[in-house]
């Protein structure tokens, strides 16, 4: 049961720090002369947008900025919620409370990877 428990911490630990890199990382979209992400596009390496609300054509791109940061705070949520709950369930109980939270996250990256994936 501890094995267990120690595997349910590193996925909670191992995908919160995905999260976190995949929301700050600028290489979700890379060419020869540009790299974009939801944040900014770069050309040249040196020429560097920030995507805000005049940018009409990226307007998209805020969703997915939404998306991103909502599941990474619900899996953190989450993690914080998990180690509430075994500390405080008795012996048998389930973590239905946390996986709820932690599949709301997958769910939120999932809707993130689709509307990027739709608009680039």
């Amino acid at each position: 049961m501890l094995v267990l428990l120690a595997f349910i911490i590193a996925f909670h630990i191992t995908s919160a720090a995905l999260l976190f890199i995949a929301t700050i990382d600028n290489a979700w979209w890379v060419g020869d002369e540009f790299f974009a992400d939801v944040w900014r596009i770069c050309t040249n390496n040196t020429n560097c947008t920030v995507i805000n609300d005049s940018f009409q054509e990226y307007s998209t791109l805020q969703a997915v900025q939404a998306t991103m940061i909502l599941s990474t705070i619900l899996c953190c949520i989450a993690f914080f919620i998990f180690v509430l709950q075994l500390f405080r369930l008795k012996q048998g109980e389930r973590f239905v409370l946390t996986s709820i939270i932690q599949l709301m996250a997958c769910l939120c990256v999932m809707i993130a990877a689709s509307i990027y994936t739709d608009r680039q």
